[in-house]
């Protein structure tokens, strides 16, 4: 799953022989189980998709799955947002002209944002009810710092970061969701040492001094879809968790340097996005007419949010409501 980054292209391909497939688009099975075997710690969207379907729904006719090649971002994945644009309007009309709900987690916030800003404001009042987001990563993420530093086990005890992370760096999308400049001052410290501090505004240094200046030319190349964050222009029902420990720091003591394994200062999130940037939503609240809804769920972490009982109680009133 390793990407090579093309710096004369601004793209990445995948390593030679490979081919990867985005399976299920317009179908939910692979949207509702990250693994095939449907086993429990593979859950997706799958608690919501049951709740929806004991709703009267279907699956594969009033609800839909979107997947994309989650290693990109928006300047890679151009393709998917006209099949998705496709799939919207066909939803509506295979389903009395229907306006359609969006429902997206984590990174699919800001693609959806991303998605809805290419669309007139003349095609969204037609097809777009409401969009639902969840633990949208609407700032990005010091997470993303941590991955460069020393990877992500995905929370499973089968996985090694440091293994994990030689596939994970290579994907522009991490890039796309390092902390934005819109949530975090420049000069306010990511990475602490006793040789150097490193904040966005010396981020590139940083890159070259862990050996992975393909890093920084990808931050170049995603860093406008950051700082583009025009309203949607839908109604917007933003939901995410709090009170969960979430990195905001990572320190690396004295005589130690980035080859080492820092410690993780932490703060207020919901283990995985900060909550600066899990409230980034708010900030159209007064940038557009349509209603802006905000709910924190106190304790509720990043996966968690898909499966949580008031969550799924309030997505059940959302669809119900005329």
């Amino acid at each position: 799953m390793k990407l090579i980054y093309n710096n004369k292209t601004r793209t990445t391909r995948n390593n030679d022989g490979v081919t990867l497939r985005i399976p299920g688009f317009g179908f939910t099975e692979t949207v509702e189980w990250l693994d095939p075997s449907h086993t429990a710690t593979g859950s997706y969207f799958n608690p919501i998709t049951n709740l929806l379907v004991s709703l009267g729904h279907q699956r594969n006719l009033t609800l839909k799955g979107a997947p994309y090649d989650f290693r990109k971002a928006p300047n890679e994945n151009g393709q998917y947002f006209i099949d998705l644009k496709k799939l919207i309007e066909e939803t509506y009309e295979s389903n009395s002209l229907q306006p359609v709900i969006l429902i997206a987690h984590s990174m699919g916030g800001p693609m959806s944002l991303h998605f809805l800003n290419l669309q007139t404001q003349e095609w969204k009042d037609k097809f777009i009810k409401s969009l639902i987001s969840l633990n949208g990563a609407w700032g990005g993420s010091v997470k993303a710092v941590k991955v460069y530093a020393i990877g992500d086990d995905l929370g499973s005890y089968a996985l090694r970061e440091s293994v994990m992370r030689i596939q994970q760096i290579t994907a522009p999308s991490l890039a796309w969701l390092l902390p934005s400049p819109l949530y975090w001052k420049g000069n306010e410290v990511l990475i602490q040492t006793d040789r150097k501090n490193f904040s966005l505004d010396n981020l590139k240094e940083y890159f070259y001094d862990i050996s992975y200046p393909d890093g920084w030319e990808m931050k170049k190349d995603t860093e406008k879809y950051q700082l583009e964050f025009k309203p949607p222009g839908v109604e917007v029902h933003c939901l995410y968790g709090t009170e969960v420990d979430t990195v905001e720091r990572l320190y690396y003591k004295p005589g130690t340097w980035l080859d080492g394994y820092p410690s993780l200062i932490m703060g207020n999130g919901d283990g995985t996005v900060n909550l600066r940037s899990l409230q980034g939503c708010a900030h159209w609240q007064n940038f557009q007419k349509q209603k802006i809804y905000i709910l924190p769920f106190p304790k509720v972490d990043h996966l968690g949010i898909l499966g949580h009982k008031d969550v799924l109680q309030y997505i059940s009133h959302l669809v119900q409501r005329p």
